[in-house]
């Protein structure tokens, strides 16, 4: 089956199933870009996105619904052809586009209507929707079609004898919810930091449980608004910095366009693996994928300068193509700090690195290791997730960058400290983004 967008079907049926399973008759429906504005012949109205693959659209193309909404008092005829998925051709309903601050504005809300006086309540909004007279209203004969809801509430008994035979299962509640695997992804975004789900023992509905999540992540949004408001990747880069600066050492800012050159002088030649993952910007610039380049420079200028020993650190951006698995990023901060001079032993290293993780409250593990550009490393695990590679230098490299003491160093990606700091089942819940702040979803 098509799947067309929710205006189109909107306009073929000119209907709509709520998240309860309401039938609700169309009134009039506006459309800007993306979203659309509905207005229901009983008066509610809802702004929802103009897609092809949600709720409102299955329950559409599928004709399911509950049972209709009784203050839209839609005609019987319309519901069995709705019912009875019945093709129509004609359009129900014209979705008018219209511009962004109209449809922004609430000036296309239902009008005020008189309803005449005497007119029950559960026929005033008929009255609304087909202004007969008043007398046509009360006097209605007693031998009237059964009303809408008792057309089409189904006989209980007998949906229970033939329940096993039964293909439609919009009228039945099952023992455990079924969750589709958007459906699992979008409970799963959700979800704070810390909290699990079982969707096999689960027994609320998708809608239920999306809208008992929503509701304690904006809980838990107003609570950070109201306490700290501060970033955690900001918040960490800042007492990162604060601790480098209280052991003494010089915070420096390289630039995030460099030479390719420099990737060359790293060993990562454009014969070589890792020069894929590099974003190339002309024929000889690109995106830093580490800061060693810039710790280098700024090594070899400060050597003269600075007392023995030179220690310098830097937290910055860097850029990869490597977004796969929930521990990496396109983009993502690193943190390097390097010692040259006197005192580059592999105990001061670790003590440094000991002292740092301590400071942040991260539990770690230290293991030898060696990679492609430095050679032999130690690396700085939290349980299966590398936070640091650390080298004891001289390399062969530092010849290419004028340099020829000895040295230590050490880089960390910042959104991995956030991530083992506070428990966070993937990687971009903090990184820079516009889906979580703070690990919390903020699509709600």
């Amino acid at each position: 089956m098509e799947k067309k967008p929710l205006d189109s079907l909107i306009s073929k049926n000119g209907l709509w199933v709520s998240r309860k399973g309401y039938l609700h008759e169309i009134k009039s429906c506006e459309a800007s870009l993306k979203s659309l504005r509905i207005t229901m012949s009983c008066g509610e109205v809802i702004m929802v996105r103009n897609s092809r693959s949600s709720r409102a659209a299955r329950s559409l193309r599928n004709h399911k619904f509950h049972k209709p909404c009784k203050r839209c008092c839609i005609p019987e005829e319309k519901i069995r052809e709705f019912s009875a998925q019945v093709s129509r051709e004609e359009a129900t309903v014209v979705v008018r586009n219209v511009s962004s601050s109209r449809f922004n504005s609430y000036t296309s809300a239902i009008p005020y209507m008189e309803v005449p006086v005497g007119i029950p309540a559960r026929q005033q909004a008929c009255a609304i929707e087909t202004p007969a007279p008043v007398s046509s209203v009360i006097t209605a004969p007693k031998q009237a079609r059964p009303s809408v809801a008792q057309a089409f509430v189904p006989d209980t008994r007998v949906k229970e004898q033939k329940v096993k035979k039964s293909t439609d299962h919009s009228f039945l509640k099952p023992a455990k919810a079924q969750f589709s695997q958007s459906q699992k992804n979008r409970i799963l975004s959700l979800l704070g930091p810390g909290e699990m789900i079982s969707f096999s023992k689960e027994k609320r509905s998708f809608a239920e449980l999306e809208s008992t999540l929503v509701a304690e992540r904006k809980k838990d949004i107003r609570e950070m608004y109201e306490s700290s408001r501060e970033n955690l990747l900001g918040k960490l880069e800042r007492m990162i910095t604060g601790f480098f600066v209280d052991m003494g050492f010089l915070e420096v800012k390289s630039p995030i366009l460099i030479p390719f050159e420099y990737m060359e002088r790293m060993g990562v030649g454009e014969d070589e693996k890792l020069s894929e993952q590099i974003f190339l910007f002309g024929d000889n610039m690109c995106l830093r994928p580490m800061l060693a380049p810039g710790l280098y420079n700024h090594l070899r200028k400060f050597d003269n300068v600075l007392p023995d020993p030179v220690r310098i650190f830097e937290i910055g951006p860097c850029y990869r193509k490597e977004s796969d698995g929930n521990s990496h990023l396109e983009e993502f901060t690193m943190l390097n700090f390097c010692q040259m001079g006197s005192n580059c032993t592999r105990e001061n290293l670790e003590y440094l690195i000991k002292e740092l993780l301590q400071f942040l409250g991260i539990e770690f593990q230290i293991v030898a290791d060696s990679c492609m550009v430095y050679g032999d490393t130690i690396d700085v695990m939290y349980k299966n997730m590398e936070l640091s590679s650390a080298v004891v230098g001289p390399v062969p490299m530092d010849m290419d960058w004028g340099i020829n003491k000895p040295w230590i160093g050490a880089g960390f990606g910042l959104e991995r400290l956030l991530k083992a700091k506070h428990g966070f089942k993937n990687i971009k819940r903090a990184a820079r983004s516009e889906s979580y702040y703070n690990g919390v979803s903020i699509n709600l």
